[in-house]
């Protein structure tokens, strides 16, 4: 299983850079060699803003050469994926902006669509952006369960700058991520168990 992690942070110090490190260790030491593969997507930040109208091929040519590649780069790294790992920090209670632009631009082009998708909101608290972002994602077909949804508060009491995870319930929470996002890859998840989308009727 091929993973992609994205980073909701631009920090180069980022705890959730460290803990996507981590993940990547973790993968390796506890599957067998080869069975899961995590690596990191950059250049969030090299998106342009989101603007539905230029979201098609026929007017993507007016953004810069530079951006215009960024975001085909970006679209065709998540389509290639067997799943999506997000790992984000909560900003003022909400979503980081440079994450929720990369979103999206996805809305449209698909790429979660029933794509297996695991997220990690590690903060100082953390459940008021995770709640949020969780919606978006079961919104656009991302395909979750309650194993591959995670809040990690006081992340900097539990993963270090070496990327290595401190804490052992952490430790096996996130262990118990990656199963769950394996399960969903293999088609071993019965359907009553994949988690909602909210009710935007109002």
């Amino acid at each position: 299983m091929k993973v992609v992690a994205i980073c909701g942070s631009t920090r180069k110090s980022s705890s959730n850079l460290n803990l996507i490190y981590a993940i990547q260790e973790l993968a390796a030491a506890v599957f067998e060699p080869g069975m899961i593969e995590v690596s990191i997507l950059k250049g969030l930040s090299d998106l342009p803003y989101f603007n539905p109208d230029l979201d098609q091929e026929r007017t993507l040519e007016k953004i810069s050469a530079g951006t215009h590649l960024a975001l085909t780069e970006y679209r065709a790294r998540l389509k290639a994926a067997d799943a999506i790992l997000i790992c984000t920090p909560e900003y003022a209670a909400g979503v980081p902006g440079v994450l929720k632009n990369a979103i999206d631009w996805t809305v449209s082009s698909m790429e979660f669509s029933r794509k297996p998708t695991a997220l990690i909101t590690a903060s100082t608290a953390g459940h008021i952006a995770h709640k949020s972002l969780l919606g978006t994602l079961l919104i656009i077909e991302a395909r979750m369960t309650s194993e591959t949804s995670l809040v990690i508060s006081s992340v900097k009491t539990k993963v270090n700058d070496k990327g290595q995870i401190t804490d052992g319930v952490t430790l096996e929470s996130v262990a118990r991520l990656l199963r769950g996002l394996q399960e969903i890859h293999e088609d071993r998840v019965p359907p009553s168990e994949y988690l909602l989308a909210p009710d935007i009727r109002g």
